[in-house]
């Protein structure tokens, strides 16, 4: 099969097609020809090498797949062959086949293509289990996402809005706000125009957000605790703006603040599992119900995952990259 590795860590231009054997499914594994691959922001991190695939995943780059069921491990029954699936992976995604344990494949759902499901397992795992599981948001209350136009702040949009919450993003340019508030969301913040504390504040009279999806670390760890409701909770999943911070724990404490932080890739298979069911069981209905469809910016052939992490890398993307297999 074409599978595209990293030559080398360091820019785009290090990741190229190359022949690999097919990947043969393990135990509690299935086999999935794959029609397209996400594009994530881990995957950038792998290739300039300061995130190495967990012991035992594969060296391919890749966290989430759509395809079709071609074989199973022994004693596998479900996904069955000839399934029609979005898998998250540890990694192999950036291939033409690629394993995943059965437990982590979801249905790809029926309203939707298997390039847009595609776009669902690594998003949508990531909200739901940050957003929902431990920042545990409630309908009627106030969702602040940082990065709105990104996938994972595209997918927070979509879900925060499917389970009435009030959605309020940032991002970066006019363009991304305005695509991001006919997503759904109730208020955008350019943060290049103004302080996104002083905009929340004012757009919930004075109350803050009750849960936090921050993706940017670094100062706006303290920022975000300003930008807190009383007994609000902050999720931190990444640190793009910085991996240190310093905090006043007095309002911390004042407002009874939770903060927590958690990364996806590492999880075991079990948990990933249980979050798959999770998934199905509350949020796969909605497609139907609420109509839910993934935000796609671009695809390119799996050949050009150079020219998609040059995309991502560009931060001029609203929603996610796709490669077509």
């Amino acid at each position: 099969m074409t599978a595209i590795e990293i030559r080398e860590p360091g820019p785009p231009q290090v990741l190229r097609p190359a022949r690999r054997p097919l990947p043969q499914p393990k135990a509690g594994e299935v086999l999935i020809k794959v029609t397209a691959a996400g594009v994530n922001r881990p995957d950038v991190l792998q290739r300039k090498g300061a995130y190495p695939p967990p012991p035992g995943a594969s060296d391919i780059p890749g966290l989430e797949v759509a395809g079709v069921v071609v074989a199973a491990a022994e004693g596998v029954s479900e996904p069955a062959v000839g399934a029609r699936v979005c898998a998250l992976l540890a990694g192999g995604g950036y291939a033409e086949y690629a394993t995943a344990p059965a437990v982590q494949c979801l249905p790809a759902p029926s309203q939707l293509t298997l390039e847009e499901a595609a776009a669902l397992p690594e998003t949508f795992f990531t909200v739901w289990y940050n957003v929902f599981e431990r920042a545990r948001l409630r309908a009627g209350e106030t969702l602040l996402v940082h990065g709105g136009a990104s996938g994972i702040g595209t997918t927070a949009i979509l879900l925060g809005k499917a389970f009435g919450a009030r959605v309020i993003v940032t991002a970066g340019t006019a363009a991304k706000c305005a695509a991001c508030r006919e997503l759904g969301a109730d208020h955008a913040i350019n943060y290049h125009e103004g302080d996104f504390v002083e905009a929340t504040l004012r757009a919930t009279d004075g109350r803050g957000a009750d849960v936090i999806l921050d993706m940017v670390g670094g100062d706006y760890v303290a920022r975000n605790v300003a930008a807190a409701a009383m007994a609000g909770r902050i999720a931190l999943i990444a640190h793009m703006g910085g991996a240190k911070a310093e905090i006043d724990l007095r309002p911390l404490m004042v407002k009874r603040l939770q903060l927590s932080a958690s990364t996806l890739r590492a999880q075991s298979v079990e948990s990933k599992g249980r979050l798959a069911a999770a998934l199905r069981q509350n949020v796969w209905p909605l497609f139907a119900t609420k109509r839910l469809k993934p935000l796609i910016h671009a695809r390119f052939p799996l050949a050009d995952a150079a020219g998609a992490h040059k995309l991502m890398e560009s931060d001029a993307h609203i929603g996610k990259i796709l490669l077509d297999a």
